[in-house]
């Protein structure tokens, strides 16, 4: 497995090692020795999810504040950009966001880990997102940023107006959301 920390280097891309022939394709999705060999750190995962948008489709930025949630997150259909902003008060990166082009043709996975809020926007007619967290999922818990706050300023690959929750339209600004501190 390749694992590349990003610009903020707690968030890691992983790229397993992929073996193909005649017959098709096998990888390791998860192995948990060099998972957290490759994230420096002690993880254990509680929960998978797994959902399914469809082209246009923004999801986020959603964390939980006191029972945060590390995440490891892959595209098995199709394609979206992925995105994590550092919430941590103390960071030298808070209010930064870093993203990567998930997809199932490169197979890359991204690691999240707590304190960040996350979310993804789908470049493909439909995609199939799954996902593993540290904690379970806490609905009281749980608080959005603004996918299009400008002091953030996502990046995000918008092919015109992005389909959002009500819940995602409400999304605090980074001034005024709860933060980890």
């Amino acid at each position: 497995m390749k694992a590349t920390p990003l610009a903020i280097a707690e968030v890691v891309l992983l790229e397993p090692a992929i073996f193909e022939d005649e017959r098709g394709a096998f990888f390791e999705s998860y192995n948990h020795r060099l998972f957290e060999a490759a994230v420096d750190q002690r993880v254990a995962f509680v929960q998978d999810n797994h959902s399914r948008s469809h082209k246009g489709v923004l999801r986020g930025l959603h964390y939980q504040l006191d029972n945060p949630q590390g995440k490891l997150v892959r595209v098995v259909a199709g394609e979206v950009f992925d995105v994590a902003v550092d919430l941590r008060q103390r960071s030298p990166t808070f209010g930064q966001w870093v993203g990567a082009h998930l997809s199932a043709a490169n197979r890359r996975q991204l690691w999240v880990p707590e304190g960040f809020a996350h979310g993804f926007y789908v470049l493909s007619e439909t995609a199939e997102f799954l996902y593993k967290t540290t904690r379970y999922y806490s609905p009281a818990d749980e608080r959005c940023l603004m996918w299009n706050d400008p002091q953030v300023a996502v990046g995000w690959p918008l092919q015109g107006a992005p389909l959002v929750s009500g819940k995602d339209a409400m999304g605090r600004a980074l001034a005024d959301a709860d933060i980890y501190r």
